[in-house]
């Protein structure tokens, strides 16, 4: 197996933060946006709440559509984790997909 099917990440967030559609210099649209999760998991025979903020970033066809999304919204992301900018050390969610539930 490569190293790319050991970086997936689904995620079922609320759309909390949503920037403009921008282009990349070479053209390409992307999108910056944050997303809440709230959930109960199971950990160490217990419950857990779990919330958390996380930053995620979207390009091409995928930041269009997301673009369209109203802040709010709850969506089910995925994707895989990278670096939020190429020269810091915050990770991001890098979304390759998306549904929007309110639809």
């Amino acid at each position: 197996m490569s190293n790319a099917e050991y970086n997936r990440l689904m995620l079922a967030a609320m759309l909390t933060q949503r920037a403009e559609l921008r282009y990349t210099p070479v053209g390409i649209p992307a999108l910056e946006c944050t997303l809440v999760h709230c959930s109960q998991q199971q950990e160490a025979g217990g419950e857990r709440r779990v919330e958390c903020e996380l930053h995620a970033l979207a390009f091409g066809d995928v930041a269009r559509a997301l673009s369209a999304v109203a802040v709010g919204s709850e969506v089910r992301c995925e994707g895989f984790l990278a670096r939020r900018y190429r020269t810091g050390n915050a990770l991001a969610l890098h979304i390759t997909g998306f549904t929007n539930e309110e639809h």
